[in-house]
């Protein structure tokens, strides 16, 4: 039992494990993407929707099982993760909030697949209905956390092409493990 709890965590790091009584079960999380960049966009249609200067952008995937709890833990991760310069030069050392910069925020399920040998699977992905509600959810508290016109977005559902000019390169992945749900 416990190779296989090693293996587990060895090969499928983004996953989180819990115990249910003699059973085990693996419950995907809540995903971001998170990217320094100099500037970046959304276009749907070869038209513009969103775009930003220097900042984050953020993929952000929403499992089925994900609650107000890891909406909250997210959005502090996002905005106060330190991932750029001070104001003397020194690395790592403020947060998006701390330099006063944009976020583009695009929802994106495939964060959340799953490979059955060739093949992608997206049902750990919270259902399109919800996830759209939830992710205008974030997306509003993200706002009041910080400021509204430096928060922007994609198009929700829609087949968009993301131009990210990623600066460093930095790009950092966060999760957060759900709720247990309910039987």
């Amino acid at each position: 039992m416990k190779i296989r709890f090693s293996f587990i965590y060895l090969f499928y790091s983004q996953y989180r494990h819990f115990r249910n009584n003699s059973s085990s079960r693996i419950f995907i999380t809540m995903k971001a993407v998170i990217q320094r960049v100099m500037q970046a966009g959304v276009t749907v249609g070869g038209e513009t929707v969103s775009s930003i200067q220097r900042g984050l952008c953020v993929l952000l995937g929403i499992s089925r099982y994900d609650t107000a709890k890891e909406m909250e833990l997210m959005i502090k991760k996002i905005l106060n993760l330190k991932i750029f310069e001070d104001e003397e030069g020194r690395n790592w050392k403020a947060s998006v909030k701390d330099r006063n910069l944009e976020i583009l925020c695009v929802s994106q399920f495939t964060l959340l697949s799953v490979m059955k040998g060739n093949k992608l699977d997206f049902h750990e992905a919270m259902s399109s209905e919800l996830s759209k509600e939830f992710y205008l959810e974030l997306l509003e508290k993200m706002k009041k956390s910080y400021s509204e016109e430096k928060i922007k977005d994609g198009k929700f559902g829609a087949y968009m092409q993301v131009n990210i000019q990623n600066d460093g390169p930095v790009t950092i992945q966060v999760e957060y493990p759900p709720v247990r749900p309910e039987k």
